[in-house]
């Protein structure tokens, strides 16, 4: 059986994550390059001329004397978990293709299954907040999907206790690109569109099954498709469909694979998560370095957060 390239990407082995970030000074260095790539700049003033002081470990402006510590203000904002920790949270993050469960991450740091969990959602949120700078170009598959089991009640859309979402994937030559995942309060033609301006360059070529929502897609500037695909349980695999589909029963095999069950409220940050990780598959070995550059450049976040549209809906 041929060998599938894209699973045989080069990642960052355990050895060289900790010839690279293995020590205190090391992991210091690294952040403190991330943050200032320029060197120092005050968060109050913008100056550039300091001091340290090497006993609190603190930065001071020689301009308006203001003090900040290397952490603070980034993800890791007053947190008494080592730098060393963080980063090899980050790796094992990074380099997991099916992501690393709250409880494992625990037992991997050394530290209470509380705190991974913290550690591991901080990440997250900082991945999401990344996930927002770019678009997906060209021709685009989307769907609509569902995060969670079956239960008693109602079956189909109307079923309790299962978590929209919205999947569109870009392809190129026939090869899936780019991944877009959103959270979203139901599938009204509001949330499609508010969805596509956020997601979706305009003129993209986008095509999607006939479910009504979708319709409001050409509002958001794009040019779409429907495509009738008939009653799912007589569906006939459409080959237009093939990426967003095999994304879909990635990501949820991955979630329920790896975390077994997550709290509604959390969905659209384990989706992030998965969107992170798949739009940079090809550069594995360079995504401990960039997420830790994100996470140093990202104010420090909630425990919990729940987007504007889930709140709305």
């Amino acid at each position: 059986m041929a060998r599938n390239p894209v699973q045989f990407q080069k990642g960052m082995s355990l050895a060289a994550f900790q010839a690279e970030y293995g020590g205190k000074e090391s992991c210091e260095a690294a952040l403190r390059a991330q943050r200032w790539p320029q060197g120092f700049v005050c968060p109050k003033c913008q100056g550039r001329k300091h001091s340290y002081c090497v006993r609190r470990r603190l930065y001071q402006c020689s301009a308006c004397r203001a003090q900040t510590s290397l952490k603070a203000g980034t993800i890791f904002h007053k947190s008494k978990i080592p730098l060393t920790k963080w980063f090899l949270a980050i790796y094992l993050l990074t380099q997991s293709k099916n992501d690393i469960s709250a409880l494992e991450l625990s037992r991997q740091l050394g530290v209470k299954y509380d705190t991974a969990w913290a550690m591991k959602h901080k990440l997250m949120a900082a991945m999401a907040e990344r996930n927002k700078a770019y678009k997906l170009k060209g021709e685009v598959q989307i769907d609509d999907a569902y995060l969670g089991g079956e239960r008693r009640g109602t079956p189909g859309r109307g079923a309790a206790g299962k978590t929209p979402f919205l999947a569109a994937v870009e392809t190129r030559e026939g090869k899936p690109v780019y991944i877009k995942l959103r959270r979203v309060a139901a599938f009204t033609k509001e949330a499609v569109k508010r969805y596509a301006k956020e997601a979706i360059e305009p003129g993209c070529q986008v095509i999607s099954d006939g479910l009504y929502c979708f319709e409001s897609l050409a509002e958001a500037g794009v040019a779409h498709t429907a495509i009738l695909r008939g009653r799912a349980s007589r569906r006939i695999v459409d080959p237009r469909f093939k990426w967003v589909n095999t994304c879909l029963a990635n990501i949820k095999g991955a979630i329920t694979g790896t975390c077994r069950a997550i709290r509604r409220r959390h969905a659209g940050r384990y989706l992030a998560a998965y969107e992170y990780r798949f739009n940079r598959r090809f550069e594995l070995d360079k995504m401990v370095e960039r997420l830790a550059t994100v996470a140093a450049k990202t104010t420090p976040q909630p425990r919990y957060v729940i987007s504007p549209e889930v709140m709305s809906g």
